[in-house]
């Protein structure tokens, strides 16, 4: 007889208030994920949710094999109670949906257990979703979520031996996490099926669980107009708004970011042409956008508004410093050294304030690439090595021991 996991989960905000639940279907031999569930129920209690929740994942189980056999893990003890007998049901709301969870499978076969909430954080990542997405207006889509990579990207960082905290990821878990996200740019099948080479066997528990962790979505501004002709463009110039071009790439952008429906806050640089992007997308979330000074780009001093072989020409000796350290800033400017540690501080400053979520970044070439620089460990010389197109797609996610992984560099596949 075939065995699964269920494991289920349901939120209100406000109890009652906007409610979501979240189910998830495990193969029990190879630890594999078969189905998810999601979906917002409009105004309800947290206790309708997770039955709810539950309901769902006995039906995703049926419709898998109908004689099955199921083992239940819940975080919440009333309905682990009420389903095993041990507790009688009274609440009118909860009545109908234990008998509908009852009427799926014969009860012999199905049994539950109670965990604590932090080892059912695939559910409760899924519910979350449902709410994020109902709260826009939209229907949950299993193709936008990050549910089960979240979940398993917090396990397999708790397994690795942990490293000093810092900027460089620790550990095989630490790749492994990387590789499964790496795996986004190839067919759902694909995806699946390397985030399932990192699972866990049954039964495996991690030694401490770090959570969720802080996602930051990096999306490079639209282009302005001078993106094409590649002049210093940086936070000492003319602060040039989005050209044409620009504004149709950051609605290509809000466009690609809505229907994956996982940011949850937007911070933007305060340049003109990233507030532009990022209201451009607040617009079509239904969000706010809040400014972060540190996010700001390079100050190229005396190099604003030139060509590359403009400054070359005028400047030689200056470039040349320039491009062999990184302590060097270009006259009146920053060097890139001052760029790092104030880039730093405003990702100490977000991760802390967004632990958990997924937060949507609009800003510039050197903060993206000094972020991504920073969580890879890389030296200061890769800046000049990587490609970050306008209106690019990037992201970082930051766990709660101080190490990170890249999840994604220079999408571009939205504006094709």
């Amino acid at each position: 007889m075939r065995e699964f996991i269920v494991e289920a989960d349901g939120g209100s905000r406000g109890n009652p208030g906007p409610a979501g639940y979240g189910s998830v279907v495990i193969d029990a031999t190879t630890g594999e994920t078969l189905m998810e569930a999601a979906e917002y129920i409009g105004v309800a209690t947290n206790n309708v949710a997770e039955y709810k929740g539950l309901v769902a994942g006995l039906r995703a189980a049926h419709q898998l094999d109908p004689d099955a056999s199921v083992h239940v893990r819940m975080d919440s003890k009333l309905v682990v109670e009420q389903m095993s007998g041990r507790w009688k049901i009274k609440h009118p709301d909860m009545k109908p949906l234990a008998a509908e969870a009852a009427r799926i499978f014969p009860a012999s076969r199905v049994t539950y257990e109670w965990i604590p909430r932090e080892k059912n954080k695939h559910a409760d990542r899924l519910a979350n979703e449902a709410m994020d997405a109902g709260r826009r207006g939209q229907r949950w889509s299993p193709s936008a979520s990050t549910a089960e990579f979240d979940a398993r990207a917090a396990r397999a960082a708790a397994e690795a031996p942990s490293g000093p905290p810092g900027d460089a990821a620790a550990g095989t878990a630490k790749a492994r996490a990387a590789l499964g996200t790496a795996s986004r740019g190839a067919s759902n099948a694909d995806a699946h099926a390397a985030r399932n080479a990192a699972a866990p066997p049954v039964g495996w528990a991690a030694p401490a669980d770090l959570g969720a962790p802080a996602t930051f979505v990096l999306l490079r501004h639209g282009e302005t107009p001078l993106t094409p002709e590649k002049r210093f463009s940086g936070s000492g110039g003319s602060d040039p708004s989005l050209s044409d071009v620009g504004r149709e790439q950051a609605e290509r952008a809000a466009a690609a970011l809505a229907a994956r429906g996982t940011i949850q806050a937007i911070v933007s640089s305060p340049l003109k042409r990233c507030q532009e992007t990022a209201h451009t997308v607040a617009a079509r979330l239904g969000l706010d956008v809040h400014l972060e000074e540190g996010l700001r780009e390079t100050d190229f001093g005396a190099w604003e508004g030139l060509t590359f072989g403009e400054v070359r020409e005028r400047q030689p000796d200056e470039l040349t410093a320039w491009l062999a350290s990184p302590k060097a800033a270009p006259p009146g400017g920053e060097s890139f050294a001052t760029v790092s540690r104030r880039v730093s501080a405003a990702r100490d400053r977000l991760t802390e304030a967004y632990a958990g979520r997924t937060v949507l970044l609009v800003t510039h070439v050197t903060p993206i690439k000094t972020l991504v620089r920073l969580a890879l460990g890389a030296p200061p010389e890769s800046l000049f090595r990587m490609e970050l197109s306008a209106a690019s797609v990037s992201a970082v996610a930051y766990y709660a021991d101080g190490n990170a992984s890249v999840r994604l560099l220079n999408d571009t596949s939205h504006l094709r």
